[in-house]
């Protein structure tokens, strides 16, 4: 049994959120699908049963709304929520493939397929967990100076093809076992956006398998938007300074213990025969 929750700020309702939600509803281990609605006016028309509608009335931030999903599931135990964005692609039967993987692997806490843009190609979404220089340097210094540093945070070296447990996963499809992140205590709402996937799986991570699974592979329109306005820069770097200041900005040791052991396992395995 699956929940699944979609954060929506002034939409594409028709265009975008409605088409996915329909084939969310053809997903057979649906039990509900949250849609949690940021944007000042209600856009909700008539909505089939599963379907739970709920404005805020405000931008309460991305962690913020999908808590108000995940408790819904920890209330009725529901074993497993889907975080997703409204720019995804997927098929409904993949979803319900990747519910089965996770019933039959009690040790994977949370899961994200391969992840390709529009035009099929992979988008590198298994990361290390970032150092102050990894977030604001390939955002503020010249490419070809973060070119080898960015390959090695995006584990560029590593099979894609392959499963792999990694302690940041992208948050734009994060499949949780419930009580992996009840036991995470849920998103950090300290977070308005950004910065709250990494801190959710690096937590999961801690007693979790944090699992990469390319068996699956769905499609990301992702926007990027705080390289298109200024606004949604600024919120960028508050939060990621808000991250360092919770989990260190040189000195954390945690980071460098899962690094390590991430770089080990697979930037130096992918290069082995098979």
């Amino acid at each position: 049994m699956l929940n699944i929750s979609i954060v929506t700020y002034c939409p594409d309702w028709q265009g975008e959120v409605l088409p996915l939600a329909a084939e969310l509803l053809k997903v057979q281990a649906l039990h509900r699908l949250y849609i949690i609605d940021n944007s000042p006016e209600s856009l909700a028309t008539d909505l089939p049963e599963k379907v739970r509608y709920i404005h805020t009335g405000e931008n309460v931030g991305y962690g913020r709304a999908h808590n108000i999903a995940i408790r819904e599931s920890i209330y009725d135990q529901v074993p497993l929520h889907l975080v997703m964005n409204s720019d995804i692609i997927v098929q409904a039967d993949d979803i319900d493939a990747l519910c089965a993987f996770m019933q039959s692997q009690p040790a994977v806490g949370q899961l994200m397929p391969c992840v390709v843009n529009p035009l099929g190609e992979l988008q590198h979404l298994c990361k290390l967990l970032p150092t102050p220089l990894d977030v604001f340097g390939r955002r503020f210094l010249p490419a070809r100076w973060m070119c080898k540093r960015n390959a090695r945070y995006e584990l560029h070296d590593a099979d894609y093809s392959r499963p792999m447990n990694v302690p940041y996963l992208s948050g734009c499809f994060m499949l949780l076992r419930t009580e992996a992140v009840q036991q995470a205590r849920l998103f950090d709402e300290r977070y308005f956006m950004y910065p709250e996937d990494i801190d959710l799986t690096r937590t999961i991570h801690r007693d979790y398998l944090t699992l990469y699974y390319p068996a699956i592979t769905i499609v990301h329109n992702h926007k990027k938007a705080s390289y298109q306005s200024w606004r949604m820069l600024w919120v960028h770097i508050v939060n990621m300074c808000r991250y360092f200041n919770k989990w260190g900005w040189l000195f954390d040791t945690e980071r460098r213990q899962f690094n390590t052991e991430t770089e080990r396992s697979y930037a130096v395995t992918s290069r082995q025969p098979r």
